[in-house]
């Protein structure tokens, strides 16, 4: 089972996906629906924990808006 999903998993990767680590200071691009209208927002902070790995890895980015962290 783990080689099928290994597979499934290899043809979604990025081949040029940037490397980061803990520690560093990243933005965030997510493109936002609203109606019939299309934005991107940025979001940029401190990267505090990474996760996983693959497709299915995740990271956690926290932010300090006027002293209050987001």
């Amino acid at each position: 089972m783990n080689d099928i999903i290994r597979n499934i998993e290899a043809g979604q990767l990025k081949e040029n996906a940037p490397v980061f680590n803990v520690g560093d200071t990243v933005k965030v691009y997510g493109k936002i629906k609203e109606g019939n209208r299309e934005r991107i927002q940025v979001f940029e902070g401190t990267v505090l924990k990474k996760q996983g790995g693959g497709a299915r890895a995740t990271f956690t980015v926290r932010k300090n808006s006027n002293g209050i962290g987001v």
